[in-house]
């Protein structure tokens, strides 16, 4: 299937340059993944149980769930180190069962920096990996001086990687995964073990890999992370999909009628009695919490009224929120 490049286009898109029609494909299209396991003595074991989804170009997608979902058997089947019981991967639309060249298509970037060896030099881990993406030593030095620039590192070309603060270093793996200029990014945990000052750096460097044209497929525990990168959104438990949505899409939609409304003076025992008598209320250093739909706002601020208003705020539920009731939900169905 075509996909567009920018979110909230049309499912294809086409240009021309020099006479040739150029359509852009997913980068990621995974459908009916299942992975089962015979246990003697036991029904069929569904690790992964129907998975699908799709990634686009120029889009980050999360893909959550606890441990013990699945996750990690998926992932294994999207890189191409697992083959799937049943279902497809296609890779920039190619198969990498059938045709080990779709993993030229694809970086990785795992847990920490995994991916680098520790006593070789920033320079030397780059041109090391970009020859054995199948780059020219040639190609892969050129590539690697563009991409130490581009991350800020090329005052430590010739530092050991072992020297180099967790901020250098989670840069430096996500640079190394970028030498051969995949399409897919997959990116595991990339602010684990950061300070503030480097996870806000590491998160608006992902930002910028999207103007490449770069997918990523982001798997994390840190869910504050999840929600301030990710375009959308899968929630895995129990070997399946629960809940796929954009990520706006899915904080709109459970977000709580709540909220806070805080007054410049008292509001006095009769009109208190009149918001009870309407609504979920309570009361307290004149702040109210009023549970209500946006009309049911307006009836409660003229009960409310002469009283002065400072500030009413929407309580808005969070990535955090939304994962623990979905995944305690599922848990106790499943059990």
């Amino acid at each position: 299937m075509v996909r567009a490049v920018s979110l909230g286009m049309s499912d294809s898109v086409s240009s021309m340059q020099g006479g040739y029609s150029l359509t852009v494909e997913s980068v990621l299209d995974a459908e009916n993944l299942r992975k089962s396991y015979a246990v003697p003595g036991r029904p069929q074991f569904f690790a992964v149980n129907d998975v699908s989804l799709k990634v686009d170009p120029g889009e980050i997608y999360a893909f959550l769930g606890p441990n013990g979902a699945g996750k990690t058997t998926t992932i294994k089947m999207l890189s191409g180190l697992l083959e799937p019981s049943t279902g497809t991967v296609r890779i920039a639309g190619v198969d990498p069962f059938t045709d080990r060249n779709a993993l030229t298509q694809l970086g990785t970037v795992l847990e920490g920096n995994r991916n680098l060896y520790w006593r070789m030099t920033c320079h030397e881990n780059l041109v090391y990996f970009g020859v054995l993406k199948g780059m020219t030593f040639s190609d892969a030095r050129v590539r690697s001086r563009e991409l130490l620039q581009r991350f800020s590192l090329t005052a430590k070309r010739d530092a050991q990687v072992q020297a180099l603060s967790r901020g250098m270093q989670q840069k430096l793996a996500i640079a190394v995964a970028l030498m051969h200029r995949p399409r897919l990014l997959l990116l595991d945990e990339p602010t684990l073990g950061l300070d503030a000052h480097a996870s806000i750096e590491v998160t608006a460097m992902v930002r910028d890999l999207l103007a490449d044209g770069v997918g990523i497929l982001l798997t994390t525990h840190q869910l504050d992370v999840a929600q301030a990168l990710a375009h959308r959104v899968a929630i895995m438990s129990s070997g399946k999909i629960v809940k796929e949505a954009r990520m706006s899409d899915l904080l709109a939609e459970y977000a709580r009628n709540m909220y806070e409304i805080h007054l410049a003076d008292a509001v006095d025992p009769d009109r208190m009695r009149a918001l009870k008598a309407m609504f979920t209320v309570s009361y307290g250093d004149q702040c109210l919490q009023l549970a209500c739909d946006p009309d049911g706002l307006y009836e409660a601020l003229s009960i409310i009224r002469p009283v002065h208003v400072h500030s009413i705020r929407r309580h808005q539920s969070d990535l955090t929120s939304i994962f623990i009731a979905m995944t305690q939900e599922k848990a106790v169905a499943h059990a």
